[in-house]
């Protein structure tokens, strides 16, 4: 298994997901405004489901793992990306229409659009960790460069997505291409897989 293979798509996945984090923040102005409690709905969410992500992920690395399964990991979260493109509309307007705080309403629109996804997204590190790790006492130093090239992918997918991205295309469009960046790179995972005929670690 090509260790860089896996890091090029830790760094992926992080760019994606902060580049989501911060275009939750366009979408949900129309209904719930941009205020601070608005963005603090949207972390909240976003950090809890990583969390829950993280558990998840790390639980079903214990059990076995092949870029197979990795694969299918990237595949899930960009397919659940795309209900924000297709169905944000709708569930803010119910939502705003049945909640007046829009503190709370922020929160539950903001959980209703990216718990899911940043679930799956959030599986990845540990997983990642346990395909790269190879044996016990390398685990730590494997973890501390995984983390970094995430980290690093989450910062300038932060300032790619805020300094340029959202000048050029609209909001439906970026988030399109995060969903289709992970499908693609989950499809890619699956395809290195067949062709080495990986079998999965217990």
């Amino acid at each position: 298994m090509n260790n860089k293979f896996i890091y090029l798509l830790a760094f992926c996945s992080g760019f994606c997901i902060m580049g989501i984090e911060l275009l939750g923040g366009r979408i949900l102005a129309p209904y719930f405004g941009s205020s601070i409690h608005i963005w603090g709905s949207i972390i909240t969410v976003f950090m809890l489901s990583l969390s829950f992500g993280y558990l998840l992920g790390g639980k079903l690395s214990t059990r076995s793992v092949s870029l197979k399964h990795y694969g299918i990991i990237f595949i899930l979260a960009g397919l659940t990306i795309l209900p924000i493109v297709y169905f944000a509309q709708a569930l803010m307007e119910l939502i705003f229409v049945n909640i007046e705080d829009s503190r709370y309403g922020s929160l539950l629109a903001a959980t209703g659009l990216f718990f899911i996804p940043t679930l799956f997204i959030g599986m990845l590190s540990p997983y990642s960790v346990r395909l790269l790790t190879t044996h016990q006492d390398n685990s730590g130093n494997i973890a501390g460069n995984l983390y970094f090239t995430s980290t690093l992918g989450s910062a300038l997918g932060t300032i790619i997505t805020s300094f340029y991205l959202v000048l050029y295309f609209d909001v439906n469009n970026i988030v399109l291409s995060f969903s289709f960046t992970l499908i693609i790179l989950g499809l890619t995972a699956w395809f290195v897989c067949l062709l080495r005929r990986e079998k999965t670690v217990y």
